[in-house]
């Protein structure tokens, strides 16, 4: 499958953080396509495999994290009316759902809308301040009745949005963060088919990211990798945001450097791409990075960790905007840094 269209069809489907279930089996059915072996751990992790030509009893394990959750709502309450109060799951940026067409996963999906008073009803105050999450509902167009038989509290909602194809070979769409980061492992995956690598390679989906990165600690202490690479997004150059806290759109992949990452990973992930001539940019992180790359660098004993991240526009909300390059070029830069491990690279590691 080409890579943009298996995007399209992960950030189309379902999966707030705890309830991956729909798009964990999306990727399970693709990914069974291109690894050797594929399987799902009780937090819902996707785990696949793609041996290498290693030998021994402990061959080099390179373990590479995406996190396909993305954020969402829940079903707190439902009125006297039929209307549904909610309330978020991960970081949602309440200014962005007024007008929002959602889909609540009930008993059945149902299509429902965020509305709110039209402004000719709104007092001066209100008219100055932003509406608050609590004062929000979801409205389904269904009866009291109707709604009780089809909605539970505790149900989940997410943003109703089809993957957009922009000019060029920009993208949007609602769970860019961070599925884009699978469809680069998917392409690293078909990359590795045409090269030889000792190392065998976990390509995991991980679960819970945006609730605390619990999928990758769980998946990285049941492979223990002897290399962690967490890939993510960064904030891609947007109006109204200082150039210092951007990176550079279509200009390949973004990579840190800084505590949560170990130099000799970064240095050779730096090395290969120069020596293949694959744009990058770089991203001093001073502490934590706020990816699975923290739950993976501090993993058992420790595990040497990096970072690739995907520029992305107006991060957490449903129009997340990207480069399909970039997707690409990660891709290609992962498979390319997977093929250059040896023994004697992982051996060096213990000395910085």
């Amino acid at each position: 499958m080409d890579t943009k269209e298996f995007l399209k069809q992960i950030v189309e489907g379902t999966g707030v953080s705890g309830y991956e279930t729909p798009v964990a089996a999306l990727i399970s059915k693709t990914f069974a396509e291109v690894a050797d072996e594929v399987r799902t751990d009780v937090l819902g992790n996707v785990i696949a495999c793609k041996k290498g030509e290693g030998h021994g009893k402990d061959p080099i394990r390179i373990m590479v994290a995406s996190h396909m959750d993305e954020i969402g709502l829940m079903v707190t309450k439902i009125d006297e009316r039929g209307f549904l109060k909610f309330t978020q799951i991960g970081g949602i940026d309440q200014r962005t759902l007024v007008s929002q067409e959602v889909r609540v996963h009930g008993k059945k999906d149902l299509l429902g809308i965020i509305g709110m008073k039209p402004p000719h009803l709104l007092s001066p105050d209100e008219r100055n301040s932003a509406i608050k999450m609590q004062d929000m509902v979801i409205d389904l167009g269904l009866p009291l009745e109707e709604v009780k038989s089809l909605v539970s509290v505790g149900d989940m909602v997410t943003i109703n949005r089809n993957f957009i194809q922009l000019a060029g070979d920009f993208a949007a769409a609602k769970a860019m963060d961070d599925r884009a980061a699978v469809a680069v492992m998917y392409e690293c995956l078909k990359e590795l088919a045409k090269l030889r690598h000792c190392a065998d390679f976990y390509a995991v989906s991980t679960t819970q990211e945006e609730v605390g990165s619990r999928g990758a600690m769980v998946s990285t202490y049941h492979v223990e990798p002897h290399i962690g690479i967490a890939i993510d997004v960064c904030h891609g150059e947007m109006p109204g945001v200082p150039e210092q806290d951007t990176a550079p759109m279509g200009k390949g992949p973004n990579l840190a450097f800084g505590a949560n990452i170990h130099p000799k990973v970064y240095e050779r992930l730096v090395d290969v791409a120069k020596e293949n001539n694959i744009s990058y940019t770089i991203d001093p992180v001073p502490a934590g990075t706020g990816t699975d790359a923290w739950a993976m660098q501090v993993t058992r004993a420790g595990i040497p960790t990096g970072l690739i991240s995907i520029p992305l526009r107006y991060m957490h909300t449903s129009v997340e905007t990207l480069s399909l390059a970039d997707v690409k070029a990660s891709g290609k830069l992962l498979a390319l840094f997977i093929a250059s491990i040896d023994s004697k690279f992982v051996e060096g590691l213990l000395c910085y």
